[in-house]
């Protein structure tokens, strides 16, 4: 059988799983979070109390890594790490950052690739991340590039964290959005960058409902459903 996939790729904050999940769900494909698989790895850095910016600290912790992804009766992604069920850790901002330095790393990227590109061969999926079509599946049936405005990021992560009872700080916020901008985007291994036959959508002026709308009508514009 020959499966259906769609990259979505785009910078922090620009509403890559929020959109990737309901386009799944529209569509009946899995929804892959390629960006909780690495948070989930930068968890364990942190619990080990390991520098996510040091391979020598990071890469023996690979050897024994217990984690696994699994699927909720309503469809929704589920991170497992040793046994716990981390999905709502793996959101909060420290393990944010530590992702971003965790995912720099060669051999953590090459660990995660086979599992990321097996998922694709064996299901119709939505997979979202930072290298999804330029890396992970550079054949993928359609490649979307979805970004916003820093500000526009930073006002809808400050929202999720205070939605979730977190207290944070825009100006914060805005300053780690733009550093992990620059560390994607500069890192030697897979950076952050829009694939040469991607589309672009910019949604800084569109709500969560007209990205929707605007991310179906691309999809089902390249692909028979």
């Amino acid at each position: 059988m020959n499966h259906k996939s769609i990259a979505i790729d785009g910078p922090a904050g620009a509403g890559k799983s929020t959109l990737a999940r309901q386009l799944a769900e529209k569509l009946g494909f899995l929804y892959v979070d390629t960006g909780a698989i690495y948070r989930t790895v930068a968890l364990k850095v942190l619990w080990e109390k390991a520098d996510p910016a040091d391979p020598e600290q990071v890469v023996p912790l690979l050897e024994r890594l217990d984690i696994y992804m699994d699927y909720g009766p309503d469809g929704v992604q589920r991170m497992y790490l040793e046994g716990e069920d981390v999905s709502g850790a793996i959101r909060r901002h420290k393990t944010s950052g530590a992702a971003s330095r965790v995912s720099a790393i060669p051999e953590v990227r090459a660990f995660l690739l086979d599992y990321q590109r097996r998922m694709a061969r064996e299901n119709n999926v939505v997979m979202d991340g930072r290298d999804i079509g330029t890396v992970v599946l550079p054949d993928a049936d359609v490649k979307i590039f979805l970004t916003a405005a820093p500000e526009a990021r930073a006002k809808r992560r400050l929202l999720e964290l205070e939605q979730r009872g977190e207290r944070a700080d825009f100006d914060a916020i805005l300053q780690d959005i733009k550093e992990r901008d620059y560390q994607d985007e500069h890192r030697s291994i897979a950076p952050l960058r829009q694939a040469a036959d991607a589309i672009l959508l910019d949604t800084t002026d569109l709500d969560l409902g007209q990205s929707m709308s605007r991310l179906l009508f691309l999809v089902k514009e390249r692909i028979s459903l």
